[in-house]
């Protein structure tokens, strides 16, 4: 017969194996896949090199500001104020230029505006200095193809794009330039710009992938954790259940037998014996309980799949998966158990064909909000936010309550707007934890 011992110990390395693969979180994950070096809008640390490289390019319009011209037979240089002005488009330029397109994604508004400013700069350059600036239109592609894609859309992208070619031919053919150099200039004005779309696209899609690998991995290590619990119950259970069972027997027949010092010492062994089988039996329920815990990562994937088959339409949040195992963990069990409530009501009692869950952080508080545009709220309950032990509504939200008050949270219940259609829930917990008390444990 295996002992018990030697059948868990596998299942407890690969648990081990899949925390440390997910101990790092989401942003250990995308960092380790998108790499060290970071492209430009993810706020990696090479960003400003990735950028910045490209812009020793434009030593070729400043080298023409100090240049002098030949007229019949004349040298001449350009004056202070010309130079001055070209070296401020040029600082101005930079300035914008780069920070923007290191920070698409944190300042997504500021870099729409900016990308504008950059082509109002290339435009006044153009009609200043003339055709020798028109290449600066290939930053403005670049700009377009990464700020329109990551803030708008790929169409839309795609379209400014086209739309700084025609630019750049305008200001080509106002400047006066050859058709050789105007094609030179032209090709990669367009080619790096759909280039960019397609890096941009590529960013995402590596951000997706990384947190797609978060995701499987918290649900291996939640079905690993499923499993030890359940091999641990199985196998250790009956047999110390039977163990305290056979000691509590041997203690009656102990005690028929004639008095003796012999007799007492071996009763007092055998109620060690019962007590100790019943204290390890605690104790294994104990941490199975805490193995079954659930998280808000795990739950609202078992949600997507819930209302997928009942026809309800879900917009959750990343945020629930992302902040999954980021706080205190009794806040986050009490805030999965109402969510799966939540989900349940939703597909059984609410009629509704859309439903929206989101996770916000206010005040050192995180508030889990679940609305539909079902029927609205259970018959008996009301806005007000019910007490512990007394939610109107069904044992469900009761629960929901008593859990949330056993870590310091509350709950609240409101209609979605103020028509009284639709339902909505907000499950409200602190972000630090508070001191035990009495909750519910989980029946393994």
């Amino acid at each position: 017969m295996t002992r018990p011992a030697e059948t868990a110990s596998p299942a407890l390395q690969r648990t081990a194996a899949v925390d440390a693969t997910s101990a790092a979180g989401p942003a250990g994950m995308a960092s380790r896949a998108i790499g060290k070096f970071r492209g430009p809008g993810t706020g990696g640390g090479g960003r400003y090199f990735f950028i910045g490289i490209w812009l020793i390019y434009l030593v070729e319009p400043i080298s023409n500001l100090f240049s002098r011209s030949q007229s019949h037979g004349h040298s001449y240089g350009h004056g202070v104020l010309y130079i001055a002005g070209g070296l401020l488009i040029t600082a101005v330029f930079c300035a914008i230029y780069l920070p923007i397109m290191s920070n698409v994604d944190r300042w997504p508004r500021a870099a729409q505006a900016a990308l504008a400013a950059l082509a109002v700069l290339t435009g006044l350059a153009c009609v200043v200095y003339g055709h020798q600036w028109t290449p600066l239109w290939i930053y403005v592609a670049t700009g377009t193809g990464l700020i329109l894609t990551a803030t708008r859309s790929r169409r839309a992208a795609t379209l400014g794009v086209v739309v700084t070619g025609a630019l750049y031919s305008f200001f080509c053919w106002l400047s006066h330039q050859d058709l050789g150099d105007y094609l030179a200039v032209l090709i990669p004005v367009l080619l790096v710009g759909l280039a960019m779309i397609g890096f941009r696209l590529q960013m995402v899609l590596m951000r997706e992938l990384a947190e797609a690998r978060e995701t499987v991995a918290r649900l291996a290590a939640n079905t690993e954790r499923l499993r030890l619990a359940r091999d641990m119950h199985d196998l250790t259970g009956q047999s110390l259940s039977m163990i305290t069972l056979k000691s509590e027997l041997a203690a009656k027949r102990l005690s028929r037998l004639p008095a003796s010092a012999d007799r007492d010492a071996a009763a007092t062994e055998l109620g060690d014996i019962g007590r100790v089988s019943r204290q390890t039996l605690h104790d294994i329920r104990e941490a199975v309980s805490g193995y079954r815990r659930p998280t808000l990562a795990i739950e609202v994937i078992t949600a997507r799949n819930a209302v997928e088959a009942a026809g309800v339409a879900l917009d959750d949040d990343a945020a629930l998966t992302l902040r999954s195992g980021t706080f205190d963990p009794d806040a986050e069990a009490a805030l999965a158990w109402c969510l799966r409530e939540a989900i349940t009501n939703v597909i059984r009692h609410s009629r509704a064909r859309n439903c929206r869950i989101r996770l916000t952080e206010r005040h050192g508080e995180l508030s889990l909000t679940i609305t539909d545009d079902g029927q609205g709220l259970p018959q008996g309950a009301g806005p007000a936010a019910p007490e512990p032990g007394a939610a109107p509504g069904g044992s469900g939200l009761r629960g929901m309550s008593e859990r949330l008050s056993a870590v310091g949270g509350h709950l609240s219940l409101g209609s979605q707007d103020a028509a009284g259609r639709g339902f909505r829930l907000v499950a409200t917990v602190p972000m630090a934890g508070v001191p035990a008390r009495s909750g519910h444990n989980d029946e393994v």
